[in-house]
């Protein structure tokens, strides 16, 4: 069984999944959106163990995804805006929370779905928060889904 197409939203489920969402409170008119997003696409996906934690910045979203996935929760949808300003502050961000997150799943074998905006403007970030460009937050809970099942099912061919 091999197959390249990708899984369709209307077929991805999370019942019986545990999954994290952890959001940056910076850019809040913004993070409550992607927040919010993920939640509600959890929830229609079936997923009734949610936990959701908010912490300072993006930042900070990698250790609280790495607390949640200690804590035995099958995935983690991270979301957080960082919006370049004139210095390179955001450069540094940006490249911490993207190593910080890849090294975590990478480490954990547990997906950490990337719902980080990185943007030159406010505008190019509403636009991902269910404008032009879809909606970052129900993107990255989708991942964490369909990711969960992939490594399922990745094991249990290993195990034959």
């Amino acid at each position: 069984m091999s197959t390249n197409a990708p899984v369709k939203t209307n077929q991805l489920k999370a019942g019986g999944l545990k999954i994290g969402v952890v959001s940056a409170r910076w850019n809040a008119q913004i993070t409550d959106k992607l927040h919010e997003g993920a939640i509600e696409e959890l929830k229609r996906l079936g997923c009734q163990d949610i936990k959701a934690i908010r912490v300072p910045g993006a930042f900070e979203v990698p250790l609280g995804a790495r607390a949640l996935l200690e804590a035995g929760f099958d995935g983690v949808v991270a979301l957080g805006c960082v919006i370049r300003g004139e210095t390179t502050h955001y450069d540094y961000v940006c490249s911490s929370v993207e190593r910080g997150c890849t090294e975590l799943q990478l480490r954990t074998g547990k997906p950490v779905g990337f719902g980080i905006l990185t943007t030159e403007n406010e505008e190019q970030a509403f636009d991902r928060t269910g404008g032009k460009h879809g909606h970052k937050g129900i993107e990255a809970a989708q991942v964490v889904v369909e990711m969960i099942h992939t490594t399922r099912l990745i094991a249990t061919l290993n195990a034959n």
